[in-house]
């Protein structure tokens, strides 16, 4: 999958500027994709020109225009096209796990302290999570359908760093064992 059909999926919701684009892509769909500003303005602008965006230039006094993108009826086709089509999962690529295949070669308390790390890390992630959840959310029995849908993929967000917390604190049991059990 390419940035493409994630960029037309936030638009499918509501036209937006490339700044939107970005700020939406850092919160509401920070657990769906990974896009930075500049991947994002270049999307937009190939999109354009290939007739997938219609761009409409909104006056600011003492400003720049603004440019809001909306789906064309050909991104919106391209969209649900893309939607019909089965899709694989992407591969894995995980460096730390890897380092748990040859960290017997390594002091447990460096690997340890970088388990500690990613475990903040996937903490502050849940909690930007759960904010967002909160938000936009606190009610999703009472939300249209395609935003119950995108609940469900912010719920797969909170359940996967649930899931790492409780995996950390298994691998920092074993670590601490090893920690303790050497003279």
């Amino acid at each position: 999958m390419s940035l493409k059909y994630a960029v037309l999926a936030a638009l499918h919701e509501q036209p937006a500027t490339g700044y939107d684009l970005t700020r939406n892509f850092r919160t509401r769909m920070a657990n769906v994709w990974n896009a930075s500003h500049q991947q994002i303005y270049r999307e937009l602008a190939k999109m354009t020109e290939e007739g997938l965006l219609e761009v409409e230039e909104v006056p600011q006094e003492s400003r720049p225009d603004r440019k809001l993108y909306r789906l064309s009826d050909a991104g919106t086709a391209s969209l649900a096209t893309w939607l019909a089509e089965p899709q694989g999962r992407p591969p894995t690529r995980d460096p730390l796990l890897v380092k748990l295949f040859g960290g017997d070669l390594v002091d447990p308390a460096s690997l340890r302290e970088e388990i500690e790390r990613h475990r903040r890390n996937w903490q502050e992630e849940l909690g930007r999570y759960q904010d967002i959840e909160a938000e936009y959310f606190s009610k999703p029995e009472q939300v249209p359908f395609r935003f119950r849908l995108q609940h469900l993929a912010l719920r797969k967000g909170i359940l996967a760093m649930e899931a790492n917390l409780a995996w950390a604190d298994e691998v920092a049991g074993v670590l601490k064992d090893e920690l303790t059990s050497r003279p």
